[in-house]
């Protein structure tokens, strides 16, 4: 799992079906941890969320079953103590 920041919308016209009815963001990780992910979105963000991020396995999880996805957001962020 890891923190990140939503910046940006993507957009999928032509997509799997199985794909259908899944809203992607664009989520940089926290701390430059490398480039930004796309992320299949299961807890309604928008640009600017801080939000919780799983992938692989855990993302296919939180998608369903039968969506080919590798990144997936699972919860929006309220407070991080450190």
């Amino acid at each position: 799992m890891l923190l990140g920041t939503v910046i940006g919308n993507v957009w999928c016209t032509k997509k799997l079906q199985s794909l259908t009815g899944q809203a992607f963001l664009l989520v940089a990780p926290e701390g430059h941890q490398g480039p930004p992910l796309v992320c299949a979105d299961q807890a309604g963000a928008g640009p600017g969320d801080q939000v919780l991020v799983v992938s692989g396995g855990g993302a296919r999880v939180a998608a369903g079953a039968h969506v080919p996805v590798d990144a997936a957001i699972v919860g929006i962020v309220d407070h991080v103590e450190r």
